[in-house]
């Protein structure tokens, strides 16, 4: 089984990464060969000596795939901004071709590659580019993480529309309560599913 999926979110904190590491984690459960890969993260801490994202450490404790972090972490940046932005500050360029061929080496290595996107899906990489370039480029299909607040069913339909106007296939979408106390949850996602009929639902404990 060959299988890879781009995981992002109707915004940042969303729960991405918490979403991400319970697919791996299943996967692992079931045998598989499991990585997880951030191909770009802004905000890093000092570990070992070391700066890394914190999300980059936890898709890493999930996975049973051990691959070199600049194979799973191509770009990383130590401000926690807007890619493109953090890019720039350090005079780099975030390019495609560079996390495609990160994402190949990945897929030869495991069975599954998650690779999970940073804020939403039209968020800058560079000039001319958004991650909505990069999931095209990947050509896997897309799970949408939804972050159960107001407005969210907004952007959930909001970015499920990018991605059908890119003709990228979508594998799923994800409700993720982040506001426990939010009124109306039930609401809220009867609404999502009715906008979002095409697509499966998933919901994850």
């Amino acid at each position: 089984m060959k299988q890879a999926f781009f995981i992002t979110g109707t915004d940042t904190g969303v729960g991405k990464t918490f979403i991400a590491c319970k697919l791996i984690q299943q996967y692992v459960a079931q045998g598989y060969k499991v990585v997880g890969m951030k191909p770009v993260a802004a905000g890093c801490e000092l570990v070992d000596g070391e700066w890394v994202n914190d999300d980059v450490l936890k898709l890493e404790a999930a996975s049973n795939v051990k691959a070199p972090r600049a194979l799973t972490n191509p770009y990383s940046f130590t401000e926690p901004i807007a890619p493109h932005i953090a890019a720039e500050l350090t005079g780099k360029t975030i390019e495609i071709s560079v996390i495609k061929d990160a994402f190949d080496a990945l897929s030869q290595m495991a069975d599954i590659v998650i690779v999970e996107g940073a804020g939403g899906f039209l968020v800058p990489l560079n000039n001319t580019e958004k991650l909505a370039d990069l999931a095209q480029a990947l050509n896997i299909p897309v799970v949408l993480v939804v972050g159960i607040k107001l407005g969210c069913i907004n952007h959930a339909i909001l970015t499920y529309e990018a991605v059908k106007a890119r003709q990228i296939q979508m594998h799923a979408w994800i409700p993720n309560q982040i506001e426990p106390q939010m009124q109306y949850y039930a609401n809220n996602i009867a609404s999502i599913k009715a906008n979002l009929s095409a697509i499966n639902m998933i919901e994850m404990a």
